[in-house]
C-alpha cells in the first residue's frame, strides 16, 4: 500500500478562494475570517508556513501591496494568539501570574472588539499601513 501525494494543493485552494469571488475586499474578509479561526488553534509561526505559499498567489493576482498584507496577517495572528479558547499567549499568561483561564478569558474579551475594529481599518484601508513605508520609501 503506497503513499499517495498531492500535489499542486496550495495552488488549488487558491483557485478555490479566488473563486469565490473576484471583489479583493470580499476574498480579504475571508482571509481575515480563515486567518482568525487558524490563529485561535494554532501557532503562527505553523500558519505562516502552511498558509503563506497558498495566500500569497492570491494577493498577487488581486494587485495587493504585499506590505499592506504582511501587516494584516500579522495582526490576524497576533489576535488570534489571545483569543480564547486556545489562545496560546493566554495560556501563558494565566501561569505565570497564577489567575485561571476562566478569569483571563473574562478579562481579555473586552479588547478583542477593538483589535477586531483595527484590523478591519488596515485591512479595508490600506494607507494606515502603507502610509509610512511610503512616505519612507519616497523621500
Amino acid at each position: 500500500m503506497g503513499i499517495t501525494v498531492k500535489e499542486g494543493v496550495s495552488a488549488q485552494m487558491a483557485e478555490f478562494i479566488l473563486g469565490i469571488s473576484n471583489n479583493p475586499y470580499i476574498i480579504l474578509l475571508v482571509i481575515n475570517i480563515l486567518l482568525l479561526v487558524l490563529g485561535m488553534f494554532m501557532e503562527p509561526g505553523a500558519i505562516l508556513t502552511l498558509m503563506l505559499p497558498v495566500l500569497l498567489p492570491i494577493v498577487k493576482a488581486l494587485q495587493i501591496d504585499l506590505v499592506h498584507f504582511g501587516v494584516v496577517m500579522v495582526l490576524n495572528l497576533m489576535i488570534g494568539q489571545v483569543t480564547p479558547p486556545f489562545g496560546v499567549c493566554l495560556f501563558i499568561i494565566a501561569d505565570v501570574s497564577k489567575i485561571s483561564l476562566n478569569r483571563m478569558y473574562k478579562a481579555i474579551l473586552p479588547f478583542i472588539v477593538p483589535l477586531v475594529v483595527v484590523l478591519f481599518l488596515c485591512t479595508y484601508i490600506p494607507q494606515f499601513v502603507t502610509w509610512l513605508p511610503n512616505v519612507l520609501l519616497h523621500v
